[in-house]
């Protein structure tokens, strides 16, 4: 069963479905964050249990208390889990208890410019305020001089309550040039619990990702089984059932034997990025959720998990790359979906359907599998020439340019990636411009009037192009 809002009335869950229910107007706030429409839907239907899936309320501690309430089962971990690790305040202090390690920082929120100054003092510029619950980039603030921390604290207060409904932010040491790398677990009720490896998050937008594989292409076995081991350390110090990922900051900077990680935070949910981990592990992470759901044990133990193979995912936005990534809302005109050895495509649209400006512009997650990095690079390489959408802009020449890029190819990867290479990777490229060119001309000329040949047969427009066809 399905629910929708106004203006998901023809979108391709809901047309997917066997049921589906309206829950609401499009603004979010009006249906997909109504928590009583959608306990409401479900009992109606006759649910057993309800899927968070992986935004709106799906690390909602309010959300998994309504579901327990209504007698409906949270495919998810629990609602004290949820509250922990939402507080990036209360997590800090439950991992370090654990004795994983986190970024240096403030020991609790703060509140004055007088607090981040000295915080400054201590830890030394640059410094970035962030805040206590959400995520996905939103209220925080780098403050890279002491007479930008006004500014700054502000600026992430607000957006902060605006976004979450909770201004609390605190200060950690900021991190230049950073690897983002997380941990895909799972643990059921019974203390089982095991990891499935490591993802790279590194090249980002905005502090959201953009692109993600697996595994890390700087990641050995060693530092590998050491990452391991603290994301289980933060899942038994959250008493966490169900799969979530353990996100790390890796200060990557001088030898690999000398790079240390941090603790970041922990998604209490699946992840946009989890097909990577699916495919190199052979683990169906969501058949795994409703398993621990239903009160089952999982069915294999760390030993078990054979990490094969790369795999290596690209984000397809309905966004202009070249205008910052502004989103690119609108009605998909064509859409065409590549296939083929070790492509799969997670795909939230069909052609015909509008891309709404009142959620998040993903319109599909696009993947590739290959024996190893460079297989899986080159097999994307192949889909993303494959890949057709009309009627909107789209990430896919962004990824074209970046899986060309050396650093990309090298594995050289930091979350600064993208701003300290703007002019090659966000600039229209070349064969865009002439392709648009063409069309113009081709265009141009079908228009004008025909005359006709000299030997008396009927004027083609068509004939007149030549061998040039405009599509």
């Amino acid at each position: 069963m399905a629910v929708y809002s106004s203006v998901d009335r023809e979108a391709l869950h809901v047309k997917l479905a066997d049921e589906a229910h309206w829950i609401g107007e499009a603004p979010a706030r009006e249906s997909y964050l109504r928590i009583d429409r959608l306990v409401e839907a479900a009992v109606r239907s006759g649910c057993g249990a309800v899927h968070p899936g992986y935004g709106f309320l799906a690390e909602s501690e309010a959300f998994a208390e309504a579901c327990g309430r209504s007698g409906l089962v949270f495919i998810g971990p629990s609602p004290s889990a949820i509250g922990l690790m939402g507080s990036k305040i209360a997590s800090r202090e439950a991992v370090l208890r654990a004795g994983v390690p986190v970024v240096p920082g403030s020991e609790g929120p703060v509140t004055s410019v007088r607090e981040v100054t000295r915080l400054s003092e201590r830890l030394g510029l640059p410094l970035l305020i962030k805040a206590s619950a959400g995520g996905g980039g939103k209220g925080m603030r780098i403050v890279a001089r002491s007479e930008e921390v006004d500014s700054a604290l502000r600026a992430a207060r607000d957006e902060a309550e605006s976004s979450f409904g909770d201004a609390t932010v605190y200060v950690e040491k900021y991190i230049p040039r950073p690897r983002h790398i997380e941990v895909q677990i799972l643990a059921d009720g019974f203390g089982n619990a095991i990891h499935l490896g490591e993802r790279e998050c590194s090249v980002q937008r905005r502090h959201q990702k953009l692109v993600e594989e697996s595994p890390s292409p700087a990641v050995d076995a060693r530092f590998r089984k050491e990452l391991g081991a603290a994301a289980l350390a933060v899942a038994r110090a959250a008493g966490y059932v169900n799969a979530g990922t353990v996100e790390f900051l890796v200060d990557a900077a001088g030898e690999p034997a000398d790079w240390r990680f941090y603790f970041l935070e922990m998604n209490t949910r699946l992840q946009v990025e989890h097909p990577v981990t699916e495919l190199v592990s052979g683990v169906d992470l969501v058949r795994e959720q409703i398993r621990i759901a239903a009160g089952l044990p999982l069915d294999l133990a760390q030993s078990d998990v054979d990490l094969r193979g790369s795999a290596i995912e690209c984000r397809i936005y309905a966004e202009d790359p070249a205008r910052d990534f502004m989103p690119s809302p609108g009605r998909l005109t064509s859409l065409r979906e590549p296939s083929g050895p070790g492509i799969r495509c997670d795909s939230g649209v069909s052609a015909g359907d509008v891309v709404p400006f009142e959620y998040d512009p993903l319109i599909a997650k696009l993947v590739a599998y290959g024996r190893d990095r460079d297989q899986a690079i080159r097999r994307m390489k192949r889909a993303l020439r494959e890949y057709r959408v009309g009627g909107v802009r789209t990430t896919i020449p962004f990824f074209q340019r970046l899986l060309n890029d050396a650093e990309f190819l090298a594995g050289r990867l930091h979350t600064g990636l993208i701003d300290a290479n703007r002019d090659k990777l966000l600039l229209e490229s070349a064969a865009e411009v002439e392709e648009v060119a063409v069309l113009a001309a081709a265009l141009a000329q079908m228009t004008e009037r025909p005359v006709r040949p000299p030997d008396g047969r009927r004027p083609s427009r068509w004939r007149e192009l030549g061998g040039r066809r405009p599509w």
